[in-house]
């Protein structure tokens, strides 16, 4: 077998088209122990996780729709809905915080670029385990009242939601840029 073929099929699955099972508890583990293996200058571990699933996932999304009609009591009844379901079809969720490590000799953004790592770790690890993953952030990633709620700390920032489960269909291909048109040569 071609050792680049899991990386050369490496697809998002939409969160959409996830559902159960996902995995194990024995099964989670593995995945995150993989996913540190990431590089890290300095040692710092500068990211954690938190598992959501179960019941969990569904209180979220209707914290999620509390804090829009807050923002915009005006929000489309779409958008509501959406941010509802957000976090109900994969039966496991990641996130994956970045916990900077300020004043230390390795710039922040060398530590944030190691918990991207990790968020691109657990979508190969969940792909290489069999499961569907999708890699997502969307509004609440960003909003400080969501983030406090999930435990946050002022100084963390969501990396990611990872979304885990199995796939109901396979995952679409998607157009990727011809890499004649991003690579360069440098020379003096």
């Amino acid at each position: 077998m071609d050792p680049l073929l899991p990386l050369m099929q490496r697809r998002s699955v939409p969160s959409r088209l996830l559902t159960e099972p996902g995995p194990t508890p024995a099964q989670c583990q593995a995945l995150l122990e993989a996913a540190i293996r990431v590089p890290d200058h300095g040692k710092l571990a500068p990211w954690r996780f938190i598992t959501i699933e179960g019941q969990a996932r569904h209180v979220l999304g209707e914290r999620l729709v509390a804090r829009a009609l807050a923002l915009d009591p005006a929000a489309p009844s779409a958008a509501i809905e959406k941010d509802r379901a957000r976090f109900s079809f994969a039966p496991l969720i990641i996130a994956v915080v970045g916990v900077p490590v300020e004043g230390h000799k390795v710039p922040v953004v060398e530590q944030l670029l190691s918990g991207g790592a990790v968020c691109f770790a657990l979508l190969q690890a969940a792909q290489t385990m069999g499961f569907g993953a999708q890699w997502l952030t969307g509004w609440a990633a960003y909003d400080r009242v969501i983030l406090a709620d999930l435990g946050l700390a002022e100084h963390e920032q969501l990396l990611g939601f990872i979304h885990i489960g199995t796939a109901k269909e396979a995952a679409p291909e998607r157009l990727r840029p011809a890499l004649a048109d991003k690579l360069s040569a440098w020379t003096p």
